[in-house]
């Protein structure tokens, strides 16, 4: 399931994918997977996305 609310978060700070990878601690590569929807992050990573965009997990990852 693709994430578009990362992507969402991710320009309204016009931050690149490139920018939140390395404030993550990751490759753009897997910024992008998250946001296509084929790879599913460890809940570590999730936390660091959601500090690096200001959100909450229940913004960012909850399926409703």
């Amino acid at each position: 399931m693709k994430n578009l609310r990362i992507k969402a978060a991710r320009a309204g700070l016009d931050m690149s994918q490139q920018d939140l990878a390395e404030k993550c601690n990751v490759s753009r590569q897997t910024i992008s997977a998250i946001e296509k929807g084929d790879y599913n992050p460890t809940i570590n990573l999730c936390i660091a996305i959601c500090k690096a965009l200001d959100k909450t997990l229940d913004e960012l990852f909850w399926e409703q």
